[in-house]
């Protein structure tokens, strides 16, 4: 067994859930166990536990069973420790104050955070705190500055993608065009992915601002040529060109007045520019719940493993990250505040549109 000052780690997961959080949790527990000797602290429900010291000790949990099980086995929150912080009115402490008297009580050596951009962004600020913080890489939407790959976002994929098929009987048998809402606030990722290996006709995303004149243009051709049939994979972000223009407060207040979401939207303006029966099939949860794919349950195994080892060396203040196919350490400074877009020169882009796919611009 290897030697490491660092004995006693309390395990979160905060955000949204996502496949592979279990698989990760158990890699990295009982790695650090078998070969540092560490024993874990798990923390439930986010920062939320971490500022309440709603904690248990996780030797007694069953890690065999862990890594095929979906969502999170420590629950999840979005509570965010630094935002508008106010103090607690039984104790009088602020959550940052919180925190310290958790690590305190349970005599905690450092912290190991999986999540998305909210969750690492708060280990970056507890960095700067001066925790010894983690971060690990857990979205669906794989925009996390940093690094190529996120647990969760492949086993979205398949699902997204099986979504798209199985609406595609649907619309070929009533000749209808069906609009299918990927997740995506922000990036679209997942949409782009999952259209391209659906075969959507069209893909929207937050990055490529959309003219639903040239969509109906590009649909009506299909129809033209014999296709009686549409599957319009759009992301949660879209956007049109109009919108686009807005600051972003005016986009937040433009958005929150709408009654339904962008995918009704689009379905509402493509019927009424082609004339094409149009529907709308949102997927919603069902593209983050279920176990995991072997993929996820692989890379987030491979993260775990590595998040052990960040933690024996004391590589404190980075994201676990992947670069080339390599683990690497990207600092949490990086990542806090950021999310990754889809680049215009991203070569499933490309292919897409090699393919004869319609972006909406």
């Amino acid at each position: 067994m290897k030697s490491t000052s660092i004995k006693t780690v309390a395990v979160l997961t905060s955000g949204g859930d996502a496949p592979g959080l279990n698989a990760a949790i158990r890699a990295l527990c009982v790695s650090g166990k078998n070969n540092y000797g560490m024993k874990f602290i798990g923390v439930r429900n986010g920062y939320r536990g971490l500022i309440d010291n709603d904690t248990f000790k996780m030797d007694s949990l069953d890690f065999d069973s862990m890594i095929s099980m979906g969502g999170t086995i420590l629950g999840t929150s979005r509570v965010k420790p630094f935002k508008n912080p106010v103090p607690d009115p039984k104790t009088g402490l602020l959550p940052v104050e919180a925190i310290k008297e958790t690590f305190k009580k349970n005599k905690i050596d450092a912290l190991v955070c999986l999540g998305g951009n909210g969750t690492n962004t708060t280990a970056s600020l507890l960095s700067e705190a001066g925790f010894k913080v983690i971060g690990m890489p857990k979205t669906i939407d794989n925009d996390i500055v940093g690094t190529d790959e996120t647990f969760g976002f492949h086993t979205a994929i398949d699902v997204a993608t099986q979504g798209i098929e199985s609406i595609r009987t649907t619309a070929r048998s009533h000749s209808r065009c069906m609009v299918v809402e990927i997740m995506g606030h922000k990036v679209g990722w997942l949409g782009l992915y999952s259209g391209v290996a659906g075969n959507a006709d069209v893909i929207l995303l937050p990055e490529i601002p959309y003219d639903i004149k040239k969509i109906a243009k590009y649909l009506k051709a299909k129809k033209e040529n014999g296709q009686n049939y549409f599957i319009v994979a759009c992301s949660e972000g879209a956007l049109n060109i109009e919108e686009s223009k807005l600051s972003k407060k005016e986009f937040k207040k433009a958005r929150e007045s709408m009654e339904q979401s962008v995918a009704f939207r689009v379905a509402k303006e493509i019927e009424a520019e082609t004339g094409i029966e149009t529907r709308t099939s949102v997927l919603g949860y069902l593209q983050r719940g279920g176990a995991p794919s072997p993929y996820d349950m692989l890379l987030a195994t491979k993260l775990g493993n590595a998040a052990a080892d960040f933690l024996a060396n004391e590589q404190f203040g980075n994201l676990v990250a992947v670069k080339d196919g390599r683990i690497v350490a990207t600092p949490l400074n990086v990542v806090a505040g950021q999310a990754k877009a889809i680049p215009m020169d991203e070569p499933l882009l490309k292919t897409g549109r090699d393919l004869g796919i319609c972006f909406g611009d």
